[in-house]
């Protein structure tokens, strides 16, 4: 699961690597390299331990790419992103989704995930739409379901500071609509594993284990929309 701010410094060193063929409007190599843009905050995030060189570039916060050589060891590594904040409780939102289009590997150990947190940051909620290597959500599973357009596995745990929710999408997927919306009114008045709300930060991105001898993962495209 992604972190919520920059932890203390890696012992690893963030290198340089080749930019996209055509140059981007902003990259970084940095380990917590950010910038806005067009209403996204692009976020290259590698908060893992063990972890190796990673840049991060964007035309925009709705395309944009990630290179990766982290090593074929346990544990996540990064969680390079975009992020839209939304602000707004669950009762108060007439809709909320997102458009993905994304280009991944078919090697390393990673998901393609949305990162969903409460202002509070007591909750987490995950949504994968695809999956590789050897990765796998925390907490135990609640079965199946079909919510905001797509089929579910869901799992209910915690890291330790905040409760997790991770929906695993039953099959891999680079581009849909996802309703988010129905998830978190799921989550709320069928379950009752939390109350209503406030939704704070709704980020995506690549949960990235390990991508030896470096990966390219790239967003075509993505929106997220909310009323």
């Amino acid at each position: 699961m992604a972190t919520l701010a920059p932890a203390l410094a890696l012992g690893a060193t963030v290198g340089l690597a080749s930019a996209p063929a055509s140059a981007a409007v902003w990259n970084s190599c940095d380990q917590w390299g950010n910038t806005s843009l067009n209403g996204y905050t692009l976020y290259n995030n590698i908060w893992g331990s063990g972890a190796g060189s990673q840049c991060i570039w964007a035309n925009s916060g709705t395309n944009w790419g990630v290179w990766a050589n982290h090593p074929n060891t346990g544990g996540i590594k990064s969680y390079p992103d975009s992020k839209k904040v939304i602000n707004k409780s669950i009762t108060s939102l007439g809709s909320l989704s997102s458009n993905y289009n994304v280009t991944v590997p078919s090697s390393g150990a990673y998901n393609t995930s949305y990162d969903i947190w409460d202002t509070a940051h007591r909750y987490e909620i995950m949504l994968w739409v695809n999956k590789t290597g050897a990765v796998g959500p925390l907490g135990s599973s609640q079965g199946n379901v079909t919510l905001g357009g797509h089929s579910w596995t869901v799992y209910k745990g915690s890291n330790g500071a905040n409760a997790v929710f991770s929906f695993i999408r039953t099959s891999n997927s680079t581009s849909g609509t996802v309703n988010i919306l129905p998830i978190l009114k799921w989550i709320k008045d069928t379950k009752g594993w939390f109350g209503n709300e406030t939704i704070g930060d709704l980020q995506f991105g690549y949960e990235i284990t390990s991508s030896s001898g470096g990966l390219n993962f790239t967003t075509n495209n993505l929106t997220v929309s909310s009323s």
